[in-house]
C-alpha cells in the first residue's frame, strides 16, 4: 500500500502543469493494483490532465489499450497538438473520442496528415476545426483512405479550396469509406459527373449512406424513369436522401388535401424531383394562393411542378398577378399553360406576357411594383 501511496505521489508530481487542476486522485487505493504499471500511469494522467473521473480514464485507457509508463510520450504529443493551436478544451474533446494518441509518435501518426491538408490549402485554424470536429480522421490511412478520396474526389470539384470547404462543412466527409464507394458505385451506374459534383457541393452527408442502401435508391429512381445522366436524377437522388420516409408521406399528404392522387404526386416528382424538397408550409402556400386567390386548378401545379421551387414573393406573386389580368380581359388563350409563364426566362416572360399586349405600360408597371414590393420586403427582413 505503501509503494501505491508514492506511486501515485509521482505520477501527480510529473505534471506540474495539467489541463485541469484536480484535487486529490478520488479513487481508492486499490484502484491500481489489480492494473499494470503502465495501464495506472495512463489511467492516472487521463484523471489529472483532462479532468476525466476514474471509470472514464478506466474505460479509455482499457478500450483503445492506451499504456505509457511515464509523461514524455503524451506530453510530447499534447505540445504537438499545442503547437498548431489546440486550446485545452479542444485537446479534451479529442482525446476524449481518440485517446490512442496520447500513445502515439505523432510525427509519423499525424504530421503526414496535417502535412497533406496544409499543402492543399487548408490553414492551421481549419485543421484545428476539422479534427475537433471529427478526430476520427486521425485514425484514416493518408494514402488508403484520404489521399484516394481526395483525388478521387478533385475530378468532380476541380479546386483544392472548395474541397477543404467541403470538409470544414462536413469534417466526417474524410476517412469514411462509404464516401469513395458510394462515388464508383454512381458512376458505374451511369450518373453524369454533374450530378455527382451538385451533390458533392450541396449534400456531401449524402455519400455517407450505406452503400447497399444507395443502391436500392438508384435502382427504384431507375425504375421510376429516371435516367442517371439528365441532371433530375441527381435532384431525385438527394429528395430520396433528404427527406425521410416518414416526411415524405407527410408531404405526400399534403398534396393529396389540395386534391391531387397519389399518382399525381409521382408524376410531378418525375417532371421535376425538387417539389419534393419543398417544405410542407411551401406547399401550402403555393397551393392556397393558386386555388383560393387565383382560382385556378390545383392539378394544373401536377404538371408544372417546378412552381414550388421558386420564390414566391419575387417570382410566383408579380407574375400571378399579370397573367390574373390578361386572363380577366381575356388577353390570354383560356388552354394555354398556367404554369409556362412561372418558369420562362424573364426576357421571353416580359416578351410574350407584356410586350406585345395593347395594356403593355399598365402590366409593365403592375408587374414593377409588385417585383419592387417583393425586394423591399426583403431588405426590411433582413436588416
Amino acid at each position: 500500500m505503501f509503494k501505491n501511496i508514492l506511486w501515485r505521489h509521482r505520477t501527480t508530481l510529473l505534471n506540474p502543469n495539467p489541463l485541469f487542476h484536480h484535487c486529490p486522485l478520488p479513487f481508492p487505493l486499490h484502484f491500481c493494483t489489480n492494473t499494470s504499471d503502465s495501464t495506472s500511469f495512463a489511467v492516472s494522467y487521463l484523471i489529472n490532465n483532462f479532468g476525466f473521473d476514474p471509470q472514464s480514464a478506466s474505460k479509455l485507457s482499457s478500450t483503445y489499450n492506451v499504456t505509457f509508463k511515464n509523461a514524455q510520450k503524451p506530453d510530447s504529443v499534447l505540445t504537438f497538438f499545442r503547437n498548431y493551436g489546440f486550446s485545452d478544451s479542444q485537446l479534451r474533446h479529442t482525446i476524449s473520442k481518440e485517446p490512442w494518441l496520447l500513445s502515439c509518435n505523432p510525427s509519423k501518426r499525424v504530421l503526414p496528415k496535417f502535412q497533406f491538408f496544409l499543402s492543399k490549402g487548408a490553414s492551421t485554424s481549419d485543421i484545428v476545426n476539422i479534427i475537433t470536429k471529427n478526430p476520427n480522421i486521425l485514425k484514416a490511412s493518408l494514402d488508403n483512405k484520404i489521399i484516394q478520396a481526395y483525388q478521387l474526389i478533385y475530378r468532380f470539384l476541380q479546386s483544392d479550396k472548395v474541397i477543404i470547404d467541403c470538409v470544414i462543412r462536413n469534417p466526417s466527409f474524410f476517412g469514411d469509406a462509404r464516401v469513395v464507394s458510394n462515388i464508383r458505385l454512381l458512376i458505374a451506374n451511369g450518373v453524369a459527373d454533374l450530378n455527382i459534383k451538385r451533390m458533392l457541393c450541396v449534400r456531401s452527408r449524402a455519400f455517407q449512406t450505406p452503400t447497399r442502401d444507395m443502391l436500392k435508391l438508384v435502382e427504384e429512381l431507375k425504375d421510376l424513369g429516371f435516367t442517371p445522366s439528365k441532371s433530375t436524377f441527381g435532384v431525385a437522388l438527394l429528395a430520396k436522401l433528404s427527406v425521410k420516409k416518414t416526411l415524405w408521406e407527410e408531404k405526400v399528404d399534403a398534396f393529396k388535401k389540395w386534391g391531387w392522387s397519389a399518382e399525381d404526386v409521382l408524376q410531378a416528382f418525375r417532371r421535376q424531383p425538387h417539389c419534393m424538397l419543398t417544405s410542407i408550409d411551401k406547399i401550402n402556400l403555393v397551393m392556397n394562393f393558386w386555388v383560393n386567390q387565383l382560382g385556378w386548378d390545383a392539378l394544373a401545379l401536377a404538371k408544372g411542378p417546378s412552381v414550388f421551387s421558386l420564390s414566391f414573393e419575387k417570382r410566383v406573386l408579380p407574375r400571378a398577378s399579370v397573367l390574373q389580368y390578361l386572363l380577366k380581359k381575356g388577353l390570354r388563350k383560356k388552354n394555354a399553360s398556367l404554369t409556362c409563364p412561372f418558369v420562362v426566362s424573364e426576357k421571353l416572360f416580359l416578351d410574350t406576357c407584356i410586350k406585345g399586349i395593347k395594356e403593355s405600360s399598365y402590366l409593365l408597371k403592375l408587374y414593377e411594383e409588385k417585383l419592387n414590393l417583393a425586394y423591399t420586403m426583403d431588405k426590411t427582413c433582413t436588416s
